[in-house]
C-alpha cells in the first residue's frame, strides 16, 4: 500500500528551531546528526498529527497508523517514515526507538486529562524516554545508562509541559498536569491569566519530580563515551536545571516561561568545556552514513 504525504501528514509549520531544547546540535558529529534529524523530523510529522485542532481523535489514529505502517516496511509512500527507517537498519538502532512514540502520539489523540503522577510518568516513558534511548543507541553506549537518560529525558517533557499549560488548555483542551492534583478548582483554572495558589502548588509537585530526576542525570554526561554526546547531554542538562528554577519563580498562566539566549549560550559553553575535559573515551560504535 501507498500512501500521499498530502493525505496524511498535517504540517503545522514548527521545525527544530521552535522546539525548547536544542535538536541535533552542533556539538554532535556530522554523521550522527544526518540520523538524529532523520529521527526528529519523523517525530515533528507524528507530533503535528496528533496535536492538529481539526482532526478527530479517529482520523488522528487512522494517519499514525499509516506512519506505522510505512516505518515498518509495510507499506511506502511518507517519506519521512520512509527515512528513518533507512537509518534504523542502517545503524542497528531498534525500531521500538520509533514506535515507541507513536504509543504516546496515539495518547495525545484520544486522552485529555491524566489521574495521577504514575499516568503522566508512563506517558513521559513513551513520549520522550526513547528520545535518550535512540540517543545512546545511536553512539554505541552503555544501555546501564539508559535509567539516567530516561531520567532527564521525562524532565525535558514535564519542563514542556509546564510551559504549555494554558495554550495545551485552550487549544487542544488537554491538560498533563494529573486532575487531582487541580481540585477543588478543575482544570478551567488554567485559563486564567495568573496562577492561583492550587495551580501554584501543582506546578511546584510537577516541578518536584523533575528536580528528582535532574538529580539522577546529573552521572549522565560524565559518563558517556562519545565526547560530543557529552556535551550535549551536560548542556541540556543545564538548560532542564535553569528552566526548572525560571518555573519556580514565573508564572507560566501570566506568560511564557523561556529560557533566554544567554542561558543557551552559558549551557552549551559549559558544555563544551565539560566534553574537552573527559578523558579520551573508548571508540564508540563506528555509525555508517
Amino acid at each position: 500500500m501507498r500512501f500521499a504525504e498530502a493525505e496524511i501528514e498535517a504540517n503545522s509549520g514548527k521545525g527544530r528551531g521552535d522546539e525548547n531544547f536544542p535538536v541535533a546540535s552542533r556539538l554532535l558529529s556530522g554523521a550522527h546528526r544526518a540520523h538524529v534529524l532523520a529521527y526528529y523530523a519523523f517525530a515533528r510529522a507524528a507530533d503535528d498529527i496528533a496535536d492538529c485542532p481539526h482532526l478527530t481523535p479517529a482520523e488522528k489514529l487512522r494517519r499514525l497508523e499509516a506512519f506505522e505502517a510505512v516505518l515498518k516496511g509495510e507499506a511506502t509512500g511518507l517519506s519521512k517514515a520512509e527515512r528513518l527507517r533507512r537509518s534504523l537498519l542502517a545503524t542497528g538502532v531498534a525500531l521500538a526507538r520509533a514506535t515507541d512514540l507513536l504509543v504516546a502520539f496515539r495518547a495525545d489523540a484520544t486522552i485529555r486529562r491524566y489521574p495521577d503522577a504514575g499516568a503522566l510518568l508512563d506517558y513521559c516513558r513513551h513520549s520522550a524516554d526513547p528520545v535518550g534511548r535512540f540517543l545512546l543507541d545511536l553512539h554505541g553506549e552503555d544501555p546501564a545508562l539508559y535509567p539516567a537518560s530516561d531520567a532527564l529525558c521525562t524532565s525535558l517533557q514535564i519542563l514542556n509541559h509546564l510551559q504549555d499549560l494554558k495554550p495545551d488548555l485552550e487549544r487542544l483542551d488537554r491538560v498533563y498536569l494529573p486532575e487531582p492534583w487541580l481540585a477543588p478548582e478543575g482544570v478551567g483554572a488554567l485559563a486564567a491569566g495568573r496562577a492561583s495558589p492550587v495551580v501554584r502548588a501543582a506546578i511546584n509537585r510537577a516541578l518536584d519530580l523533575v528536580d528528582e530526576r535532574l538529580a539522577r542525570a546529573r552521572g549522565l554526561a560524565p559518563a558517556l563515551r562519545s565526547r560530543s554526546l557529552a556535551g550535549e547531554a551536560a548542556a541540556i542538562t543545564a538548560l532542564a536545571v535553569r528552566l526548572a528554577a525560571r518555573l519556580r519563580r514565573e508564572d507560566p498562566l501570566a506568560g511564557r516561561v523561556a529560557l533566554s539566549r544567554l542561558d543557551f549560550a552559558r549551557a552549551f559553553g559549559g558544555g563544551l568545556l565539560e566534553a574537552l575535559a573527559m578523558r579520551p573515551p573508548a571508540a564508540p560504535r563506528a555509525v555508517r552514513a
